[in-house]
């Protein structure tokens, strides 16, 4: 054979091997990746403490995480406990205790004391104890390591409970649907003032028995505001021509009827011996029940009837809502606002000083408003504020907790306790059918009770001294629920 021939011919040969060689490798490259028999992880990048956090934070929707920012929950700490539990198993954190979430966190994390590799070569050996000998014992049947037992025999805080149900539901006739108008106080005394009509009835939380303070019919006359001074002594009557009545609770007896004011008295407040009072005819009557009825100070600043007046606890500012959307500050010697916040849009009757931080102001504003607003008196400075989605009719700072108590009319009718400064719903309470005007704490702090135009008190446990879940001892509980 010509050579030349044979040397084309060998290298036509080869290169159709080569072809077909590197042909097959691509294939058998591609086989291997799709159906190879083995897979070998990379755990060098992964943070286990992230990805458990995270798969623990999202096994809920987002409008159960929404809901679960109560931490008084049992689901929350539930599972704070098990995220806890299975960090101790599979990662070996060592945590033996779970501390409490606070309200204000979005999240709840279980912080390991140190932190430890995955995986890691190690002589297998019967596990050490390193709490002085406390080990579980060999003859336990449970698969849980020493720290989880810990862990799960660590005291919990019981959880809040918050009855959904009024604890005592009284007839109030003839109590008038009147958003402008005050008439339930609670006193030191634990008496209970409403006025129902021209008439002021006492009811007493000890023994439930009820007794008519004053009729004002004898005189065509009618109760359009009621307030207790903070001895639990007196009580002072606002009218419906004007006129204030001071009466000896326990007497019976009428001690003085204040003048000034030209139209109805919707607003009153105590300072010590002296009573701020608030009219249709847009003036603030201060007056010492003391001394003669000619020493008065007048305080003029709205231009519409007032219908919220609120002492603060340190007894030296006024404040003063009104239907002309203007909340006004006073102090206890100026005959101006020292103060004035103008930013609801709708009358202003619910206020409420904080009895926790000096200087903190709530108000709501009603119907076209809606809006619980707080306000730092110390600067002038608006704090936060949110829209409640309904008329706001009263406010309550809570004595033992930072919280308060809202209560609602158009259109929900709902009473809503809110925790500060979270502004986090704690609880919503229902059971009115008509408008929420009317708001009182129980002297212990508590108890509330709520009236409306459904001519119906209704008694709710919402705040507690100790946060327990036993019986409370104040002595409106010894009462059957009367539904």
């Amino acid at each position: 054979m010509d050579q030349e021939y044979e040397r084309r011919l060998l290298r036509q040969i080869n290169h159709q091997n080569l072809h077909t060689e590197r042909r097959m490798t691509k294939v058998s490259r591609t086989a291997a990746v799709k159906s190879g028999d083995r897979f070998i992880p990379t755990r060098a990048g992964s943070n286990w403490s992230i990805n458990f956090h995270y798969a623990n934070e999202n096994c809920h929707s987002p409008a159960q995480n929404h809901k679960a920012k109560d931490a008084g929950s049992d689901s929350s700490k539930d599972a704070v406990a098990y995220a806890a539990l299975l960090r101790n198993e599979l990662l070996g954190a060592g945590i033996e205790t779970v501390a409490e979430p606070h309200a204000d966190d979005r999240r709840h994390e279980v912080l390991a004391p140190d932190s430890c590799s995955l995986f890691r070569y190690a002589v297998h050996t019967k596990r050490v104890p390193c709490d002085g000998g406390n080990e579980v014992s060999p003859f336990s049947l449970s698969p849980l390591s020493n720290k989880s037992h810990k862990l799960l025999r660590s005291p919990r805080k019981p959880a809040r409970k918050i009855s959904k149900i009024p604890f005592k539901v009284l007839d109030a006739p003839e109590l008038q649907d009147d958003f402008y108008l005050n008439l339930v106080d609670w006193s030191a005394g634990n008496l209970l003032s409403v006025g129902l009509g021209a008439c002021v009835y006492l009811w007493s939380a000890c023994t439930s028995q009820v007794t008519r303070l004053c009729d004002l019919s004898v005189d065509g006359d009618s109760v359009t505001s009621v307030c207790w001074n903070e001895r639990g002594s007196l009580v002072a009557v606002g009218t419906h021509k004007g006129y204030v009545q001071i009466w000896d609770a326990a007497g019976g007896r009428k001690l003085t009827c204040l003048e000034g004011h030209s139209a109805r008295v919707g607003a009153l407040a105590w300072n010590g011996e002296q009573l701020s009072s608030g009219s249709r005819d847009r003036v603030i009557l201060q007056r010492d029940v003391r001394t003669p009825p000619a020493t008065e100070r007048r305080l003029q600043g709205h231009r519409q009837e007032v219908c919220g007046l609120k002492w603060s606890p340190d007894h030296q500012h006024l404040a003063s809502g009104g239907n002309d959307n203007k909340l006004l500050v006073w102090n206890s010697s100026s005959l101006v606002p020292v103060q004035q916040y103008s930013d609801h849009l709708a009358a202003v009757k619910a206020i409420a000083w904080s009895p926790h931080q000096h200087g903190l102001l709530a108000s709501g504003g009603g119907t076209a408003d809606r809006c619980l607003r707080f306000w730092n008196t110390l600067t002038g400075q608006a704090l936060q504020s949110t829209d409640t989605g309904s008329q706001v009719c009263n406010l309550a700072w809570s004595k033992h907790a930072n919280e308060l108590v809202s209560t609602h009319g158009y259109s929900q009718n709902q009473i809503l306790v809110w925790k500060y400064p979270s502004l986090t719903q704690v609880a919503k309470l229902t059971g009115h059918s008509y408008r929420v005007l009317y708001l009182a704490v129980s002297p212990d702090g508590e108890a509330i009770v709520t009236g409306a135009g459904d001519e119906t008190l209704r008694f709710w446990n919402l705040f507690s001294k100790t946060r327990c879940t036993k019986e409370s001892k104040s002595v409106l509980n010894l009462f059957t629920r009367i539904r």
